[in-house]
């Protein structure tokens, strides 16, 4: 069974070459365009792994994951923030973040991220 990857990030045309990119590589894909969306998706069935935009309205990915965590009803979730910002990485460690991705983002280097903790993905060469 394909690990589930759960995106968010409030642009349409990321979340879709993201959509892409992975399901390409085996996993399966759900999409949220906020922190509101993906909420309501954690607490149905949780990911098996969340890649978060950092910059989103209502929430931001900072403050999305923090509520996450602090749920205690919810199981620990492999994050992996992106984010056009530079300076946020210490900020996604802190909230235990297992990768941060810089926009643009890169597929190779993104499915690299998701497969060190991720089962059943393929990593393309080249």
């Amino acid at each position: 069974m394909a690990a589930r990857i759960l995106v968010v990030d409030d642009d349409e045309n990321i979340r879709a070459l993201l959509r892409l990119h992975l399901s390409s590589a085996g996993y399966e894909v759900e999409l949220a365009e906020d922190a509101i969306v993906a909420g309501h998706r954690v607490l149905l069935q949780p990911p098996d792994l969340i890649v978060c935009d950092v910059a989103m309205p209502y929430m931001d990915g900072f403050e999305f994951v923090a509520a996450l965590k602090a749920d205690p009803t919810l199981p620990r979730i492999p994050v992996v923030f992106l984010s056009s910002l530079e300076d946020g990485e210490a900020r996604a460690r802190e909230l235990g973040a297992v990768g941060y991705v810089t926009k643009p983002v890169r597929a190779d280097r993104l499915l690299e991220v998701i497969a060190r903790h991720l089962p059943g993905g393929t990593v393309p060469i080249g």
